[in-house]
C-alpha cells in the first residue's frame, strides 16, 4: 500500500481560511448560523470554521457534534454494533442555518444519517453542507456548498483526514 500527501498542515488550514469566507459570504445574516461536525473528524472541524468566522464576524458561533451510528442505512450488514456515542447539541436548531460539517464526502450517506440526526434536534431553516475533501462517488444527490479540496479518486483508494485534536498532526493522505 502506498501513501501519498494531498494536504499537509498549511494546506489544511488555508482551505478551512477560504471556506469560513465562503460561508461569511454565503450568509449575509449570520445571527442565525451554528456548526454542527459529525463524530468524529468533523468535529474538530466545525470548531476551527467556527472560529475562523466568528473572528472575520468578531462574534462566536454555536458548535455541536452528531454522533449518526444509529441513523446509518447500514446496520444490518455491519458484523458488530457499532459504537454509539452521544450526540452533544446544546442549542436549538429550529429556524437556524445549521452549517454541517464533515472530514470527507464520499457516497453521500453519512450526510443522510446526518441530516436524520439533526431533525430529532429540531427543523432548521437551512442546513449547509461543508467538507474539507470531497472524493466523488456519490450514491445519493447530495453536494457540498464549501469544500476545502475536490480529489478525484478510485473506488478502492482511501482518504484519511488526520488532525491534531485526535491524531496529534494536521493532513490529508491518499491510501492506495
Amino acid at each position: 500500500m502506498s501513501t501519498a500527501v494531498l494536504m499537509d498542515g498549511v494546506a489544511l488550514e488555508r482551505a478551512l481560511t477560504r471556506m469560513a469566507h465562503e460561508i461569511v459570504e454565503h450568509n449575509p445574516e449570520p445571527d442565525s448560523l451554528v456548526f454542527i461536525g459529525i463524530h468524529t473528524h468533523g468535529t474538530p472541524l466545525a470548531q476551527r470554521l467556527a472560529a475562523k468566522v466568528g473572528a472575520i464576524l468578531k462574534r462566536e458561533f454555536p458548535v455541536g457534534e452528531l454522533d449518526i451510528s444509529m441513523h446509518r442505512d447500514d446496520l444490518a450488514l455491519r458484523n458488530a454494533p457499532p459504537q454509539v456515542g452521544p450526540s452533544n447539541i446544546t442549542f436549538d436548531v429550529t429556524n437556524r442555518t445549521v452549517v454541517l460539517v464533515d472530514d470527507v464526502l464520499f457516497t453521500g450517506r453519512t450526510i443522510r444519517a446526518a441530516m436524520d440526526e439533526i431533525s430529532d434536534f429540531g427543523r432548521p431553516q437551512r442546513i449547509q453542507l461543508a467538507s474539507l475533501i470531497d472524493r466523488g462517488h456519490r450514491e445519493l444527490p447530495i453536494r457540498p456548498d464549501y469544500v476545502g479540496k475536490n480529489v478525484p479518486t478510485a473506488a478502492g483508494e482511501r482518504v484519511r483526514v488526520r488532525l491534531v485534536e485526535i491524531d496529534g498532526k494536521d493532513e490529508v493522505v491518499i491510501e492506495r
